[in-house]
């Protein structure tokens, strides 16, 4: 006899943005042509945007005539206990020239980004590569979660 009991349930709006503020590692997707390309991110969460940064290759080309994207969080406690954020949006390009509208951006990212590792940006960045910040436009925000009475920790946890 399985004594297992799983509950499902969607994640009310502001619930999905704690998990989205809580974690600062996640996946985008996007996609050219028929190809779709998932890439991991470090981001901040603030005010209904996620900001990260990305280096100059093929993600930035694809992402600059694309710019629809799919970007997901998830916590994981055991198979049957987790909760997975997804949110769909548009990107958007910070320029750091001080002539453009978007230089307060650009500072708030920053504020954002140091606020969690004080050197990003700076001579002693440890991703220096990571040139362009952008953000993600959150356009529709998707979150589930499960819980079950399984024993707290996935196995090989």
């Amino acid at each position: 006899m399985n004594n297992l009991h799983v509950e499902t349930r969607s994640l009310d709006r502001r619930e999905a943005e704690s998990v989205l503020s809580k974690h600062h590692t996640g996946r985008m997707a996007f996609a050219f042509h028929d190809r779709v390309t998932i890439q991991l991110v470090n981001y901040v969460y603030a005010d209904g945007w996620i900001y990260a940064r990305i280096e100059h290759g093929p993600a930035l080309t694809t992402l600059r005539h694309h710019q629809w994207v799919a970007f997901e969080v998830d916590e994981l406690s055991t198979v049957y206990d987790w909760r997975a954020v997804t949110a769909h949006g548009s990107v958007q390009f910070l320029s750091d020239d001080r002539s453009s509208p978007d230089w307060r951006d650009v500072n708030k990212a920053a504020e954002l980004f140091r606020a969690q590792v004080p050197s990003i940006l700076t001579a002693d960045d440890p991703l220096p590569d990571r040139s362009q910040i952008y953000r993600i436009h959150i356009d529709e925000l998707l979150g589930r979660e499960s819980r079950s009475n399984a024993p707290e920790k996935l196995p090989g946890a």
